[in-house]
């Protein structure tokens, strides 16, 4: 926690770097904790997209589920609204006061305090420390909240008229804008709000009005009293330990204080709004883009370190979504090529005293943002030219619903997302046709799945008993067929040769799931032996084990044995069991941004995608290795519970976003980790025997991949390496330690043969220029040569050439070699013919014939030519060419 110090004495006008840290002082001074600003990305809350409010991080306080040090607690919460239900990302930068990233003022009370101390501290707040007349505040109150109007009243001393009572204005009982609730049931309350008068010469009426929604009167802050505890029947029950729950937006508040009334004016945004001026060498410093780049630098440099890289999908695509969003404008304000990224020193220099994080991984957020920018700016380039050319035929006929095909075909050959061309298209008061976007998208879809390859359990129909599993404790049990496929159809048997799969009520057999393959082995019964080749899940409790029948029958009922190959689930499990040791490992090693982004396991390797945003180094590789073969050679037991999924969060297991959970979960500790996981592993971590990197790439922007082997793969590896350095150590006849050094020896003395050879061929090309000067030919007082130099490069044509114009004063010259199959030519026409004769003229006549083409000055051209065969008399034809050019 940070720790708390006496409220400064405070200026009239402050900036937003005071603002925080005065609101932080003065609730430090009240007994409150100051506790630092979680993550924007939610752990352990699968139900929430970011970080939208400042109680988030307290929401097990709240409920009961956790118990903190302190009954009091203040933060300046960072914030994201812009993916899910709350999104304000197509408001910003044309509101006053819409963003996408903000920061929330906060102090919270867990059955300490309630209404009349949280109500006098922001009376206190507001008018004493940030000296705010009482005249420009007024309040509003649950109507039924007699106890907080009589506060306000009796105690405070706000006037009644500036108290104002709102009822169930939304439709229904207690759906109020004055009372809040965590969901359906659970804790809930009455609120009280501040709102702060901007003045008469601003449009708008007080709150509870016909025309509220203007912007003169503003709330600045939001006193949430969670006191009762709603059940299923709606029946209000007292809560035994009443809580408090405030937010106030700095950049509101801000506003205030500054004396202006739009956010974007205050410093903070100012400063930024300067930064992207200079970055788009942009004069006019009201344009709208401005505001846009300078609140979307926030949202994107604080999501990317909190470990959010831009995706497909998720939190990464609402990333992408807003940096696209922001290129797009700087595209606007005439910016062609990266900038975004040059601004995070800017917004580092405003905000990472407050928030260290930032300041950590400044160079990590620029490299990020950098790629995005690259990559998009290539895309936007195309999709600008269409959709302009598109809405400039558009504004002639006066149409305002623009083609949901030509969007779809942005979208699909150009990779211009549908939202950005709904934002421009907005700008220019167009819409676009979103359900006959919808339709090319799900006839693409349909093509694609038409086109595609599926295995044999795509549609099969089955509406029978589930499989159970054994497969955690035994690799065979005895089972019965309950059903049989072939070709897709249910059949009664399958004979000798038949492909299909295989329904049965028990299996040893693992399904592929979570990135772990499906296992293989075989099927025995009285009459047949079945070859599992695979085993994928029909539907989600139910098994197909796909193969073909090497003997006999299997027919629906028989009893069988189910046996899953050991030597192939027992190397998967060593990979699978390996891939947790290292998800963790590269974590330790690179950050607490990686995060899993997809995996293969099988017999023969792990194969796992992470983010991150640069190749790893050699030195991190072998840190990784260091770190997983240190939790092998501990031998540490496996363990794995089934557990609600509310406990498993509890217990601190790492849950993948983007995965689905069910209510119950399966928790594995192996070595070290504790993760999430339905797969097979080993019973010991010594199982494993030997982890080692095989290969690290990259696979998308920002999202790196790893390669491993473990146990026989990785001794397979290792002992194939040695003996290719034995044999290279071999043929170098040196010891296996001098191998590297004997190579580096070897390549310099190739380097430095290259070079004698180069010499040797000009030497040669010159010494068969002199002996060429004799077989020109004369015509109108202009010697003509064309001839071919054996074994000669491009520079030593031109090096003959020079020599051969110095020599014969007037002429006009082709020149030629053939290297692998490759026609070479250069013509050269001495400076008093330049006139008449061009050499890039001469040396296409001959180029033509061979298959080539090419061009250059009109006293030197270079050319080549495919086919060797046909320049003799190509060559030959050049002394009628310049006779005609002469004539």
């Amino acid at each position: 926690m940070m720790q708390a110090r006496p409220p400064a004495l405070h200026k009239a006008h402050m900036n937003s770097k005071q603002i925080r840290q005065a609101f932080l002082d003065f609730f430090a001074s009240k007994g409150h904790a100051i506790v630092p600003s979680s993550s924007l990305v939610p752990h352990g809350d699968p139900t929430l997209l970011f970080t939208n409010a400042g109680m988030n991080q307290f929401k097990d306080v709240f409920l009961g589920f956790d118990k903190r040090p302190y009954t009091r607690a203040t933060t300046s919460q960072k914030c994201v609204r812009a993916g899910g239900k709350h999104n304000d990302l197509e408001n910003v930068g044309y509101t006053a006061r819409h963003h996408t990233f903000f920061e929330m003022l906060g102090n919270f009370s867990f059955g300490d305090y309630f209404k009349r101390d949280a109500i006098h501290y922001a009376w206190e707040l507001l008018t004493v420390v940030f000296k705010i007349p009482a005249e420009k505040l007024m309040v509003t109150v649950y109507a039924e909240d007699d106890e907080a109007y009589d506060i306000w009243h009796k105690e405070v001393g706000v006037p009644a008229e500036k108290i104002v009572r709102i009822g169930d204005n939304k439709g229904a009982r207690y759906a109020s804008d004055n009372f809040w609730m965590m969901g359906d049931t659970g804790p809930c309350g009455p609120c009280t709000e501040i709102f702060y008068d901007h003045g008469a010469h601003i449009p708008g009426g007080p709150p509870g009005s016909p025309d509220e929604d203007g912007d003169r009167f503003i709330e600045i802050w939001n006193n949430v009293f969670m006191q009762f505890n709603r059940d299923e029947a709606g029946v209000m029950h007292p809560l035994p330990k009443p809580s408090v729950d405030t937010g106030m937006g700095l950049e509101r508040i801000a506003a205030v204080l500054q004396g202006v009334h739009a956010n974007y004016e205050i410093d903070l945004f100012q400063n930024l709004i300067k930064a992207a001026a200079r970055e788009t060498k942009t004069s006019d410093l009201d344009s709208p883009s401005l505001k846009v780049l300078a609140d979307h630098i926030r949202a994107c440099s604080f999501l990317i370190a909190d470990g959010v890289i831009p995706g497909n999908e998720g939190r990464g695509y609402v990333l992408r979504r807003i940096i696209r969003r922001a290129i797009r404008h700087g595209y606007k304000l005439g910016a062609r090529a990266a900038f975004f990224h040059k601004m995070v020193p800017d917004l580092v220099a405003e905000m990472g005293e407050a928030y260290p994080e930032l300041k950590e991984n400044q160079q990590r957020v620029m490299e990020v943002l950098k790629q995005e920018e690259d990559r998009f700016f290539e895309t936007i380039e195309h999709g600008m030219a269409i959709l302009e050319a598109e809405l400039a035929e558009m504004a002639k006929s006066g149409v305002t619903i623009f083609n949901g095909e030509t969007a779809f075909k942005l979208h699909d050959t150009y990779g211009f997302p549908l939202d950005l061309t709904a934002d421009i298209c907005r700008e220019r008061n167009v819409t676009v046709d979103s359900a006959a976007f919808d339709a090319a998208m799900a006839r693409q879809k349909e093509q694609a799945r038409a086109a595609g390859k599926f295995k044999m359990a795509t549609n099969l129909e089955y509406d029978g008993q589930a499989t159970t599993f054994h497969g955690y404790e035994k690799l065979e049990t005895q089972a019965k067929v309950l059903a049989l496929y072939k070709d897709g159809a249910a059949v009664n048997e399958l004979n000798e040769g038949d492909m299909g799969v295989v329904v049965l009520d028990d299996t040893p057999f693992y399904a592929e799931s979570g990135g772990q393959v499906g296992d293989n082995g075989e099927l025995r019964g009285g009459n047949g032996i079945f070859a599992v080749e695979d085993t994928l899940k029909i539907q989600a409790t139910v098994f197909g084990h796909h193969g073909v029948l090497k003997t006999g029958v299997l027919k629906v009922g028989d009893a069988i044995a189910a046996r899953v190959n050991i030597q192939s689930r027992a190397a998967t499990m060593r990979n699978h069991s390996a891939t947790h040791l290292m998800h963790k490992a590269l974590r330790e090693v690179l950050g607490e941004h990686v995060q899993q982004k997809g995996s293969l396991v099988d017999p023969d390797k792990t194969r796992f995608d992470f983010v991150h945003n640069a190749p790893m180094t050699d030195e991190e590789l072998r840190k990784v290795e260091q770190i997983v073969n240190a939790e092998i050679l501990a031998n540490e037991a496996t363990q794995a519970r089934v557990m609600p999924i509310d406990e498993a969060q509890k217990t601190g297991a790492m849950m993948l976003f983007g995965e689905k959970y069910g209510d119950e979960v399966r928790v594995l500790d192996i070595g070290s980790t504790r993760e999430l996981c339905g797969g097979t592993h080993v019973s010991r971590t010594g199982d494993i025997g030997f982890f080692k990197i095989v290969a690290e790439s990259g696979v998308a922007a920002g999202v790196r991949r790893i390669e491993a082997v473990t146990g026989e793969g990785a001794l397979k590896l290792v002992q194939s390496q040695q003996a290719l350095i034995a044999q290279a150590a071999g043929e170098l006849k040196a010891p296996a330690h001098e191998v590297p050094a004997k190579i580096v020896q070897i390549m310099d003395n190739v380097k430095a043969l290259e070079k004698e050879l180069t010499r040797l061929k000009s030497k040669l090309a010159a010494s068969q220029g002199d002996d060429l000067a004799a077989q020109a030919q004369e015509i109108n007082g202009i010697k003509v040569l064309a001839a071919t130099l054996e074994g000669a490069d491009a520079t030593a044509l031109r090096e003959t050439m020079d020599k051969l114009k110095d020599k014969l004063k007037s002429a006009a010259i082709v020149l030629a070699s053939v290297n692998d199959g490759k026609v070479s030519l250069a013509a050269g026409v001495t400076a008093d013919q330049i006139g008449k004769i061009k050499a890039g003229e001469l040396v296409n006549f001959v180029a033509q014939q061979v298959g080539g083409k090419g061009g250059g000055k009109p006293d030197m051209a270079m050319a080549g030519g495919t086919e060797p065969a046909k320049l003799p008399q190509a060559l030959a034809g050049v002394t009628g060419w310049v006779q005609e050019k002469l004539a």
